[in-house]
């Protein structure tokens, strides 16, 4: 207990509240903003989401990427646990507060900014099949958690790229999914709007899906391309902090 209220990982799930907080406030926004455009959201009203989201997780990485990683995400946080990059409990920590910084930013935008009745709950769309909303998110989860290693994991990248990088994929993803699935790829933002709205059909879909996707993205990322010292890491599952 003492391990996980130690003042390391304090601080790492503080920043990664504020850093989810900014993100799902800024894309959730987004939403509110497109919404407000038109209804149903039209062309530009999707233009108007994915730049949202891609903005939002740009500025979470800048300014906290010098002090957890940035990751914003449990599915990178698990990710990054089974590649040996982060310690199991401060990986704990971070969720934790990815999860209430996520519920935070939909409690604000509820209350003071646009007041809509299930904003930000993503759902499966029209003749979507729970099986293919799952493939789809597992996909879009992996390309982003393969750019998160790519540029911020593997030494030999530049990391000077990653939120622009990271927010190009988050925003190309939205385009290709936010009416098929909603373009989660991100537990902690999907898990925001459905506590807060009480919207919980499928919400399994996004936790799984993401997860699954990112899983793999690692796995693949670190045994293809990753140095022998990524590789032996790879499994070695850190219980401290470090």
């Amino acid at each position: 207990m003492g391990e996980l209220i130690s003042a390391n990982n304090l601080r790492g799930l503080v920043a990664e509240l504020i850093a989810t907080f900014t993100f799902v406030f800024v894309g959730v926004g987004a939403v509110g903003a497109a919404l407000a455009l038109v209804t149903p959201i039209d062309g530009a009203g999707l233009i108007v989401i994915a730049l949202g989201h891609g903005l939002g997780i740009f500025l979470g990485i800048v300014v906290i990427g010098r002090i957890t990683g940035a990751h914003l995400n449990p599915a990178i946080t698990i990710a990054m646990i089974v590649a040996g990059n982060t310690g199991l409990i401060r990986g704990f920590s971070y969720i934790v507060g990815q999860l209430a910084g996520a519920v935070l930013a939909i409690l604000t935008l509820d209350q003071y900014v646009w007041g809509l009745d299930g904003l930000g709950v993503q759902s499966l769309g029209v003749g979507v099949a729970t099986v293919d909303g799952f493939v789809l998110e597992v996909i879009l989860t992996f390309f982003l958690v393969f750019t998160v290693f790519a540029t911020t994991v593997d030494k030999r990248g530049s990391a000077a790229w990653a939120p622009l990088a990271i927010g190009m994929v988050i925003f190309v993803d939205h385009l290709i999914a936010v009416q098929v699935t909603g373009a989660s790829m991100n537990p902690a933002r999907s898990f925001g709007p459905a506590l807060i709205h009480g919207a919980w059909d499928v919400h399994w879909l996004y936790w799984a899906g993401p997860i699954v996707g990112g899983l793999l993205a690692a796995i693949a990322y670190v045994v293809i391309f990753g140095t022998k010292e990524d590789q032996y890491k790879l499994g070695t599952i850190n219980i401290r902090s470090d």
